[in-house]
């Protein structure tokens, strides 16, 4: 099955690459390795604002990793033309915006994690991985996530 037949089937619509925010690319590629820059989760198309620990609840987050999962597969998408041409999904780093006392980054960050699985298989889909926790993300975002993927 293609990625994009998986895409479909999992009802996901690969959204634009969105501009910039700051003094950087979307995405730069060496080699065989595509390295994007850190996406923030967006929810109605505007920061998906909160702290995990204080407004947002574990699942919270892990639903907003997800979504920014998304929005990292469009640009992979932007970067390499065909999402098929990827060979391996490398890695992933991810921010959590979450109190002191929050300890379930790793939980968070599976939203992302596993749609990549889901949507590439999971040998292709299977990452090395870092979740942080952080006391802010631009604009306030609750998840901020960078990816690298090896094409072919």
């Amino acid at each position: 099955m293609s990625v994009y037949d998986k895409l479909s089937q999992l009802g996901i619509t690969l959204p634009p690459v969105s501009v910039p925010a700051a003094a950087y690319l979307p995405f730069v590629q060496t080699g065989k390795l595509v390295f994007l820059s850190g996406h923030i989760a967006k929810k109605d198309g505007k920061p998906w604002v909160g702290q995990l620990g204080a407004t947002l609840t574990t699942e919270d987050g892990k639903a907003a990793a997800r979504a920014v999962a998304v929005d990292l597969l469009g640009t992979l998408h932007a970067a390499v033309g065909d999402l098929n041409k990827v060979k391996r999904i490398v890695k992933l780093m991810s921010l959590v915006n979450s109190v002191g006392t929050f300890t379930e980054q790793h939980l968070v960050t599976n939203g992302a994690s596993e749609l990549m699985a889901e949507v590439f298989g999971s040998e292709k889909g299977a990452h090395a991985r870092s979740a942080f926790g952080v006391a802010q993300i631009p604009m306030g975002a609750c998840v901020e996530i960078e990816l690298i993927a090896e094409i072919a």
